[in-house]
Order: C-alpha cells, then structure tokens, then sequence
C-alpha cells in the first residue's frame, strides 16, 4: 500500500471520520432513538427482526471482536442491535459499525442480508480477503464503503444474485480505499457498478491495484449517461495511458489518479468534462504538453500535475481559470515565463511552479492582484531581477519560497507589509548584506522558518547581540545560514532565540569555540556546524540539550506544519525534505572543523539523538562506552580522528544503527559483532591498522600470534642487550685481568736462580686507570689485538726475559674473551683458570 504524502494520513482521516460519526451516533441516542421509541408506545406496534437476518448477523459477529462488545445477542430483537436499521418489514437494511475497532474478518454470511442497501465497516481494524460470493451484495447494495482497514488480496469477480429484481447494478457509492487490495480490477466488477448508471462515487486509492484504470467504462455506458462525480485511483500501482472516455463523464467533478505509474499525454478528451473541479494526477510518469484545452474547465478550483515529465509552456490563456485555487505544477520540465494572465486567477491560495525552467526578468511580474495567496513557491528556476516589489502587496502570504535562482540585491524593508509571513526561503541566490537582511527580517513577528544559505558570500556574519530588536525572531524554528562562507564566529544574538529547533551554519568559515551557551537552547533538537574552523573542545553543556536528553521534553517541542517542505541537505539525509519538523531526524553534524581533545562521557546523556558526526577532526582518547547509551542513534561517524584504544562490544546495543565509520584513527583490537556491526562494510574501519576481525579479512588470532612473537622478539631481543651487557662486563674484566697479568709480569724480578720476589703493591697506584701503571701508560702500550703475528704484540721490556710462552697463553686467553661467537667466549672462572695454569706452566720451567 502506497503512501500518499501530499494528503492528509490514514490516521487524521481516522479521527476527524470517527469524530464526525461519534457525533451523529450521539445524535442518534440524544434525539432520533427517543423519538422512535415514542411513537412506538403511540402506534403500539411489536415487531421483530428476520430469523435469517438475525442469524448472519450473529454468523457475522462470531468472526470479529471489539471492545467495548456490541449488544449483540440471540435473546433480543437484532432490530434494536447497534449498528442496525430495518425497514417496515423488520429486514435489516443498514449496517453501519464505522470507526468502531472491529478486528477479524468479514463473513460472508452478510451475503444473506438480502434487504441490505448501506454496508459501512470503514476505519477499522479488519481482515483477510473478501470471499467469491462476497460482491453478491453489489446486487441490492447502494453504499459499500469498507475503506481503512487491513483487507488485502485480489478482489473476487461480481456474482449474479437470480433473486435479485434489477439485473443491473444500483450502488451509489462504492469505497474499498485505504486497504491492502492488490491485482487487477475485475473487469466483472467495473461492469457491473457502471452498467446501472447510478454509481456517483468510486474510490479505490491507496492500495496496491495494478493495471491500467478503467475510466471509459464509467462514462460510455449503455444507458449513455453517467451518475459518476467521483473518480479516485490516487496511490495505487496502476500504469499505463490514461484511456480516452473520461469527456463522456458530463457529471464528473474530481478526477485522481497520482501517485501511480500512468504515462503518456492528458487525453484531450478531458477537456470537454467541464464539470470538473478538480484534477490530480501527481507523481506519474505522464509527458507532453499541458494543453491549451484546458482552460476550457472553468469550473477547475485545484489542477494538481506535479512530479510528471510535462514539457512546454504554461498555457497563455492560464487567467481564463478564475475559479482556480490551488494551481501545483513543480518538478517538470515547464519552460518560458510565467503567463501574464496569470494574474486573472485572483482566487489563487497556493501557486507551486518550483523545480522547472521557467526564466524572466522575476521583478517585472505583477503579483499585487493574487490578494489571496498564501503560498507561493518559484524556487529552483531561472528567475532573475531582485525581489519583485509587486509580491510586498500580496497580504495574505504566509509561505514564499525563491531560492535557487539568480535573484540580487538586498532584502527590502516592504518586506515588512507581509504581517502574515512564517515562512521565508531565498537561499542559492546573490543577495547582499546579510546584516542588513537580518535587521530588517526581525520585524517579521511570525516569522518561524527563514533560510538564506548559500548567498551573502565571504561577508562578516554579525555578532553584536545589539544588532537585532530584542523582540526579534521570537518565533523562529527553524535558521538555515549555511554554504555562505560567512567568517567570523557563531553569532551570540542565537542565544536569544528560544524557540530554535534546527540550525543550519555549515559550509562557512566560521572559527573560535562552540559557545557553551547552545546547550541552553530549550528546542533545539537539529544543529549542523559541520565544515567550519571550529576549535577547541566538544562543550559538554552540548550533552545537556533538553530536547536530545530528555524523550518527555523532546516530545514538549512545538512540531509546526510548514507551508513548504524544508529540504535537509544530502549529506545529512539524502535529500529528503520534511514538511514538519517532527519529521527531521535529531542530529549533531560537528564534522569537518578542528575540534580537539577527548569525545566526553556524558555524550551517553544524547539519548534522543539519530545522527551523532563528529568526523573529520582531532578528537582523541577512546570511544566512550556511554555512546551505546544512545539506543535511537541511526548514524554515527567517528571518522577520520585521533581516536585510540579499542571499539566498544557495548556499541552492539545500538539496535539502530544504520551507519557507522571510525575510519582512519588509531583503533586496535577486535571488531565488534552481531547486531547491526554484521551489516557494516570494511570500509567502516580502514585506515586502522591494528583492527582485527573478519570483515576486514584479519584474523584476530593471528594477529595475537603477531603481537606474542613481537613481544617475543621484544623479549629475544631484551635477552641479547642483556647477554651482550654481561659479555661486555666479562670481557672488561677479562681485559683488566690480562692488563694487571702483564703489568705484574713486567714487574717482576728475576733472581740469578730465577726465582721471583714478591709484588710490590705499593707500586700499584690507586689513581691508575684500569689498574695500569702511570709509568706503562706513558707512550708504551700493553697489547693491542689486531692482525699480525703474536710475537710482535709484546712489550719490548718483557722480550727475552723467558716469558714468551707465558704471554702466549694469556693472549689466547684475550682473544677467546673477544671472539665474535659469544658461545665461544669463556666465562669468567675459566679466565681465572687458564691464567692460573699459565703461571703455573711457566713457574715449573724455571724450576726446571
């Protein structure tokens, strides 16, 4: 089943139908009842229901429910049922249970109800497919009106009732709208409610109907006239041209079929139903040129032809509609300039010619005789010129919509004649002096949307809380100033306004600090600063919005209607536009400035929030866990930061969450899994290169096994410093030993006998470097390992003196010390020990 945007929904025809119906049952018990019962005591007649109408209707209520339970029972007169009329012969003849919270499915035991001519069980709660048999009751019907409920399915083809005394149909009116129908009319069916004449209204919209719609069979009939004043096929799946026919529908006065997939050219035939007063065919696929024909329809108040592919100019002779009212032709491919005629239509409250290529000179047109206008929307054409001076006279505007096209100069202060003004857009403009601007719309008291993005370039945005009367935009909602390369700093005069719910100040140049005083704002729910030069912290007074913090205060916010759709820009949500408020998604863009330091805890405070981007700054420290406090968020862009330490598993909490990125931060370990992160592409993570998981193809394990051998070759590594230290130490020592070995050696007396004296330690200087001898260290050198033959490394004194096999052995010992394999160096005891056997060797040779 199709929405329909452009009209009111399922839920406000609901209750403004139930409200009306409550109001004559009302009437029914307060009036008419006591009246009947009267003259029933005055004519003193006792009658009862039919047998057989009592019992299909108890067959009817066995298969529904409701509560408060109908008063139905087998034991009293189904005459006096609620939601029952009989005629004089005690057959029911109206049931009329509307709005009444019936749940289950129609039997089709009411197919027994041969007197019934009213059949009305609309704004319900029902089921299932209406039964073959079911249109038996088209027989004697004259209203069927089962729309909004929950039928679904095919419908089953009309049956002939033998016992019926017309062979044609007699309904009057026939609604099955608002259901969950689908397939093709049945051809049967369109036969027999146009064969009888007598079919005034039919209304299928809002299903899911398929085909082409049946429009000739109503109007070429074989009593070549038509009852039909009502033709309504809007939200359907029909396709196809619309077939000729309809001209023969003298009586005809509202023809819908929008919001379908019709195609092809207006049948020109359309133009000789002159009855017409209105024609909606809204979101097809119909091309061709909005014919000359049309102006014929002098009785036409709405023509609703947006969102198709019409080519062409506006009919010149457009002011020959005088009754016209609400004139919607936006998004096509209109092309010329606005019909001078045009200003015949004086009856005009709604004139939409928005998203064509429509082009002149805007301020030449005379608007001043639409005395009558409330909205008014040109935006998205080829105007040019300033604002025209003409519109200043239109007083009942409360909607103008300008933006993008190429307009210039400034706002004028006429502006202010238009009291009733609430909403102002002329974004995607030239306009200049935004101060100016500013000054003279806060005189616009009811004011409450006004978007001037994308004009004013590179000026000075003012700041001065003094610049603006105090009084000023009191009313505002909504403050679209972005794309205006505005410089300077977010203007304190924001503070004042209390009733602020969105705020657009992206795409400018804007620099300092978030003020802390937006987070006092009370309705502010939508706040886009993104692309800015914004530094220094995220203001936690911004965790403290009431309308994002609080459901019951969010819910507290005024939710206006807008005269005009406000359309939220694409990178936000995709180019959806929001004709109310309640509709715009609560979000925080802080993306793209220079924002620093650390994302705060009391972020988790945001709960009502939707949208939470913060990419594309300097943020670091890690994702705080409190974000999985925001169960509403649907997005959440984290990207392109500072960030560090590891994704919160809590984050699968996020039931929501349709995007999320912390791409290109310092992030590390495991990706979060199940929930929504199983729906989350490995673009969401690249840029971090110590994330693991396998939506990015790394496996966790073996990047444990990454980080064990790294610690392992970090410890390997740890074990070689130590193991070279120790080796160093050792062969330190081992070269002090072999110093002190030949020093004492050098020193050493040789008696005639051989026989060596004891060392004189008073020779050996505390002061000594290394244990060397001052005497040694003057120009003499001790052993210098390097290549060349042993015997050339001894100290000239020690040559020929008998310890030549001595020094050999001490040398070996040297060079083992500093062998470049550390498994071959000796260890200190064995340095002891190889010295000790040298000496040794060497005392037994002198002996000898």
């Amino acid at each position: 089943m199709r929405s329909t945007p452009s009209r009111p929904s399922s839920s406000s025809a609901y209750s403004s139908t139930c409200k009306y119906n409550y109001m004559v049952s009302k009437l029914m018990v307060t009036v008419i009842i006591p009246l009947l019962f009267l003259s029933l005591l005055v004519v003193q007649v006792s009658s009862s229901c039919n047998q057989i109408d009592k019992d299909s209707l108890l067959a009817f209520s066995r298969n529904i429910s409701t509560y408060p339970p109908l008063n139905w029972s087998s034991s009293s007169d189904c005459c006096h049922w609620e939601g029952i009329t009989c005629d004089v012969d005690s057959r029911v003849t109206h049931l009329l249970l509307p709005c009444r919270g019936l749940t289950g499915f129609i039997s089709l035991s009411l197919t027994s109800l041969y007197a019934l001519s009213h059949l009305n069980l609309s704004h319900n709660r029902l089921t299932g497919n209406l039964q073959n048999q079911f249109f038996s009751l088209l027989n004697h019907l004259l209203v069927l009106d089962l729309s909004y409920n929950h039928l679904s399915g095919e419908l089953p083809p009309f049956v002939v009732d033998n016992r019926s005394s017309t062979s044609t149909g007699v309904i009057q009116e026939f609604d099955l709208s608002s259901n969950s129908f689908n397939g093709k009319l049945p051809s049967s069916l369109i036969q027999h409610l146009a064969g009888g004449g007598s079919l005034v209204s039919f209304n299928v919209s809002n299903n899911s109907f398929t085909g082409q719609i049946p429009t000739s069979l109503f109007c070429i009939n074989d009593h070549n006239s038509s009852s039909i004043r009502f033709l309504d096929y809007s939200s359907n799946d029909f396709d196809g041209p619309i077939q000729p026919g309809l001209g023969a529908c003298s009586k005809l006065e509202r023809f819908l079929a929008g919001f379908n997939l019709l195609s092809g050219p207006i049948p020109s035939d359309i133009f000789y139903a002159v009855s017409l007063t209105e024609i909606s065919l809204p979101l097809n696929k119909l091309t061709g040129t909005i014919g000359d024909g049309i102006v014929s329809l002098t009785n036409l108040t709405v023509l609703e032809l947006y969102s198709n592919h019409f080519t062409g100019p506006i009919p010149q002779d457009i002011g020959k509609l005088s009754k016209l009212e609400r004139l919607l032709l936006h998004v096509n491919n209109l092309t010329g300039t606005l019909p001078p005629s045009l200003m015949n239509c004086v009856n005009l409250v709604v004139l939409n010619l928005r998203v064509n290529i429509l082009e002149e000179n805007l301020s030449a047109f005379n608007f001043s005789g639409l005395q009558r206008l409330e909205t008014l929307d040109l935006g998205n054409n080829k105007f040019t010129g300033v604002l025209p001076p003409t519109l200043y006279a239109c007083k009942s505007l409360a909607a103008v919509r300008l933006a993008s096209n190429q307009l210039e100069g400034q706002i004028s202060p006429e502006i202010l004649g238009l009291k009733s003004l609430s909403f102002l857009s002329v974004s995607t403009n030239n306009l200049t002096n935004v101060t100016g601007a500013l000054r003279i719309l806060t005189g616009l008291k009811k004011l409450s949307t006004l978007m001037l993005s994308k004009n004013f370039f590179n000026e000075r945005i003012p700041n001065d809380t003094n610049i603006l009367d105090p009084d000023g935009f009191q009313n505002l909602q909504v403050l679209g100033i972005g794309g205006c390369n505005f410089t300077g700093q977010i203007p304190g005069w924001l503070a004042n306004l209390k009733k602020l719910e969105a705020l657009d100040l992206s795409f400018n140049q804007i620099n300092g600090s978030i003020p802390p005083w937006l987070g006092t704002l009370p309705q502010l729910f939508y706040m886009d600063l993104s692309v800015n030069f914004l530094t220094g912290i995220f203001p936690t007074e911004l965790t403290r919005l009431p309308a994002l913090t609080s459901q019951q205060a969010n819910d507290k916010v005024e939710r206006a209607y807008l005269e005009l759709p406000v359309f939220a820009a694409a990178k936000n949500v995709s180019l959806l536009q929001y004709n109310q408020l309640s509709n715009l998604p609560p979000a925080m863009h802080l993306g793209t400035n220079r924002l620093s330091g650390s994302i705060p805890i009391e972020i988790g405070q945001l709960k009502v929030l939707h949208t939470l981007d913060l990419k594309k700054n300097n943020f670091s420290g890690n994702i705080p866990v409190q974000i999985s406090n925001l169960t509403n968020l649907e997005k959440l862009d984290l990207s392109g930061n500072q960030l560090s330490g590891e994704i919160p598993h809590s984050l699968r909490r996020l039931h929501f969450l349709s995007y999320f990125s912390v791409a290109y931060n310092n992030l590390q370990g495991q990706i979060p899994t199940g929930g929504q992160f199983d729906t989350f592409s490995s673009s969401s993570y690249e840029g971090n290169p110590q994330l693991c998981g396998s939506v990015i193809q790394s496996s966790c394990f073996s990047q444990q096994n990454n980080n064990s051998n790294s610690a392992s070759a970090s410890g390997s590594s740890n074990k070689k410093v130590l193991i070279r230290l120790i080796t160093g130490v050792g062969f330190g020592t081992a070269f002090l030993i072999v110093v002190l070995t030949l020093w004492i050696l050098s020193k050493w007396k040789v008696n005639p006998r051989g026989v060596p004296n004891k060392i004189d330690l008073k020779s050996i200087s505390t002061n000594t470097n290394n244990g060397v001898h001052p005497e040694v260290d003057k120009g003499t050198s001790l052993v210098m390992i390097n290549e060349g033959k042993h015997d050339q490394v001894f100290d000239p004194l020690l040559r020929g003196k008998g310890f030549e096999g001595e020094m050999l052995q001490v040398l070996d010992v040297a060079c083992m010390c500093v062998s470049q394999n550390p498994l071959k160096r000796p260890s200190i005891r064995e340095v002891v020990e190889r010295l000790r056997n040298a000496r040794s060797a060497n005392q037994s040779r002198n002996e000898d």
